[in-house]
């Protein structure tokens, strides 16, 4: 199967021209992370097919795939996409190398959109800030505030700052009324480095709090930095319910700020039109959350908790142009979002009448959602009496920091590119999910092996069973963990260093922006929004 190739200009061309494009890197995290394009989606091979569905989801867009250099990886991708039925797919000639020849640039990092947005929009706001040692010293001044960790609870847990309560800045809008006290307390939002706390204490402002409201410059970084202790386990966090009149003051805020933000929404009989001509992917975005999500959703509908969205957009979105369709239960916390998401560029709408019965039947769908096949087992006594007669080999597709910690003994670390040699070889797959194993089971039987099955119910069975495990704390190597992108994980386990390096990286993403990349974002209010306030402050005058 020839798949054809395109060149970095025309490939430039194609991210700035408005119409709709999916550029996926299909290395692991840790090498995508060291460098990759500013507009690139991580897709993993591992996990290729799976994520694609995800990711975009209407098979005939305009995809392309990039590795480092456009090799063997990039080709068996696209072959992979292809089989899966992609009819729109490229290669990117000489990979990121070559795009890097071409007089383009790379970026370091994770999220890097969502990042790049974050530091646009302090520079678009003037977003106010207060460090780590002047909020330390109203501490110890036993000065009035409310301190919000604007992450997620699991974040939370793990550390935060010490007197902080758990808001993930998606539920702001909702639960922020029935947490600060009155008018006047000052508020301070932190996140662990710098985006959720500049878009967390933003969105209280666009909400027209009339609070003093700060950024936590740096956040929980920032707090070690300056020699602070940060506190572990914590469970304050935000209220389950609303009272009627939090709920009330919530309401009007959202209302004044989607008329400001001129925020679009659309029925559910447009949306389902829209699915139904299949000329624009389309995302159905469930900003809730998880407990929420859980207890039931819109058909086809993704869970998106609003704050992720906005911190991690490429994991929730793999098409450039594609429709957000962004909807919650109770017309509160949607808008507050979508306007921050056209604000990043992408064409969201709100869903009228959010998690309705009316919705819920005009959007149902009949089509299945796509799985990999089904992969057969072996249970963990099989394995172990298999393994002393040389039979066997066993590959761990866990993370690298998984098997380290803990695999079978014999077992060798790998991800799903990395399965050659199996000619003729009983293989058995160890995972996490079984995903995993069953897409890599498709190479392995590629390459010939004899047979090939997945450890029915991975490392925690074969525990269970009795049976030893074997930790290896330095194999694989740290050259060889292509999954782990070191200078984003260190920096929560105390590494100093890695936090500067971290901070200094986000602060320094906007300058390494071209012209059409930095015209892609819109941070503040709409240009005639902005135009109509400018007025009535003449008129005021």
């Amino acid at each position: 199967m020839s798949i054809p190739s395109i060149h970095a200009t025309t490939l430039k061309t194609w991210l700035h021209d408005g119409a709709e494009i999916a550029l996926f890197d299909v290395r692991e995290a840790g090498e995508f992370g060291e460098g990759h394009l500013f507009l690139a989606t991580p897709v993993p091979y591992s996990r290729l097919e799976v994520e694609a569905v995800r990711l975009a989801p209407r098979r005939d867009v305009r995809l392309v795939v990039t590795d480092a250099d456009g090799g063997a990886l990039a080709t068996l991708a696209a072959r992979r996409l292809a089989d899966l039925g992609y009819t729109n797919v490229h290669v990117l000639e000489g990979g990121n190398a070559a795009w890097q020849t071409a007089g383009f640039a790379l970026f370091q990092g994770v999220n890097v959109p969502s990042k790049t947005f974050g530091e646009l929009a302090e520079l678009a706001y003037q977003t106010p800030h207060i460090t780590a040692g002047e909020l330390a010293a109203w501490q110890r001044e036993h000065k009035r505030h409310v301190l919000l960790d604007g992450r997620t609870v699991a974040e939370y847990r793990r550390m935060t700052i010490p007197g902080a309560v758990s808001c993930p800045n998606g539920e702001l809008a909702l639960r922020a009324p029935a947490l600060i006290p009155d008018d006047d307390t000052p508020v301070v939002v932190n996140c662990a480095g710098r985006t959720r706390s500049i878009i967390g204490a933003q969105t209280l402002r666009n909400l027209g709090l009339r609070n003093p409201i700060y950024a936590l410059e740096n956040g929980t970084q920032g707090w070690q930095l300056h020699g602070l202790v940060l506190e572990h386990g914590a469970d304050r966090r935000y209220p389950d319910t609303i009272d009627v009149p939090a709920r009330r003051r919530a309401q009007e805020a959202v209302t004044e700020l989607s008329r400001r933000f001129a925020v679009p929404s659309v029925t559910a009989a447009d949306v389902r039109a829209e699915r139904q001509r299949g000329a624009r992917t389309v995302f159905l975005l469930d900003v809730r959350t998880a407990e929420a999500f859980a207890r039931g959703s819109l058909p086809g509908a993704v869970h998106a908790p609003g704050g992720q969205l906005l911190q991690a957009t490429d994991q929730y979105v793999g098409v450039r142009g594609a429709r957000l369709i962004v909807f919650d239960d109770d017309g509160i916390r949607a808008p507050v979002i979508v306007s921050w998401l056209r604000q990043m560029g992408h064409d969201a709408v709100v869903l009228d009448g959010g998690l309705s019965e009316a919705n819920a039947a005009a959007l149902v769908q009949r089509d299945a959602a796509w799985q990999p096949p089904a992969l057969s087992g072996i249970d963990a006594a099989a394995l172990h009496n298999g393994l002393p007669h040389g039979q066997t080999q066993v590959f761990d597709l866990r993370g690298s920091a998984a098997y380290r910690a803990g695999h079978i003994p014999g077992a060798r670390w790998a991800t799903r590119r990395q399965l050659a040699g199996v000619r003729g070889v009983h293989v058995v797959l160890v995972d996490d999910d079984p995903a995993v194993s069953a897409l890599a089971a498709v190479d392995v039987r590629e390459h010939g092996a004899a047979s090939v099955q997945r450890l029915d119910g991975g490392i925690p069975a074969w525990h269970a069973a009795g049976y030893p495990l074997e930790a290896t704390p330095a194999l694989p190597t740290d050259a060889e963990r292509i999954d782990y992108l070191f200078f984003v994980h260190d920096r929560h386990d105390g590494n100093l260093d890695a936090a500067r390096g971290y901070l200094a990286w986000e602060v320094g993403l906007v300058a390494q922006l071209d012209a059409q990349e930095r015209a892609a974002f819109k941070p503040g209010l709409p240009a005639h929004a902005r135009a109509a306030s400018e007025a009535n402050e003449v008129e005021a005058q």
